[in-house]
């Protein structure tokens, strides 16, 4: 099937949905006081654009801050872990551990420590990405084919040839994978600090629209974020098909 046609298909199939919604809150199926339909969300879009936009920008501005820290500390931990038996066999206990730790709950010691601003909302997208970054591309280093190296070294490839030539090439999936996982991860810590501790960005309108019980335009600012989070990770997933040609 063609490019266009899954895309008509798609388009037609959101059409669709937009409709039975519509008919659904218009015939009373659905209480327009928790969901609105889809007509009330466009109205509210319009009256939320001008203080949602600069929010939005704000908020996206501390997710790629904190995406880009979780990145380079992601990889450079996996690569390090991942290349090291003994470092791997004693650190990744310790990694899986703290993984598995609601990071919410450490958001109250950021706040309490950094308080309420920039520094907050960027360390917990920072803690929050880090991990499945770190984990995946641990993983891919491990899923390496030993026999490649073995051939490399007995060619007389230094170490440094053998990162660039055999193991990034072969880690490069992982670490896409935990690239386009980490920034959804990287948004929802910032979302979440915002809420929690911030006075800036659409995690804090979300929560005041939600306090004032403003579903419309709760519903359209939701409908932002999302189009942000899916647009970065379309953005990745044509970056990972670039890379892919390199590889």
């Amino acid at each position: 099937m063609g490019r266009l046609r899954v895309l008509g298909w798609q388009v037609l199939s959101l059409a669709v949905l937009a409709a039975a919604w519509e008919g659904a809150v218009r015939a009373g199926i659905l209480d327009p006081l928790f969901v609105p339909a889809p007509s009330a969300m466009a109205r509210g879009l319009a009256t939320l654009a001008p203080e949602a936009v600069p929010r939005l920008g704000d908020t996206l501005l501390k997710t790629v801050i904190g995406y880009a820290l979780a990145v380079v500390l992601g990889v450079g931990t996996g690569l390090l872990l991942g290349s090291a038996r003994a470092l791997r066999e004693v650190v990744m206990p310790y990694v899986v551990a703290v993984y598995g730790i609601p990071k919410v709950l450490i958001l109250p010691w950021i706040a309490l420590i950094f308080g309420i601003g920039l520094s907050t909302a960027v360390l917990n997208a920072t803690l929050f990405a880090f991990f499945p970054i770190a984990v995946l591309v641990v993983g891919g280093v491990r899923d390496v084919d030993p026999v490649l190296i073995t051939v490399a070294t007995s060619m007389g490839a230094t170490r440094w040839q053998i990162y660039r030539k055999v193991i990034l090439p072969a880690v490069l999936p992982s670490v896409m994978v935990g690239m386009r996982v980490g920034i959804v991860f990287a948004l929802l810590g910032v979302l979440l600090a915002e809420m929690f501790a911030g006075i800036r960005g659409m995690g804090y309108l979300m929560q005041r629209l939600a306090m004032a019980f403003n579903a419309p335009e709760l519903f359209a600012a939701t409908l932002l974020v999302s189009a942000l989070s899916i647009g970065v990770v379309v953005c990745l997933e044509h970056l990972n098909r670039r890379l892919g040609r390199w590889r």
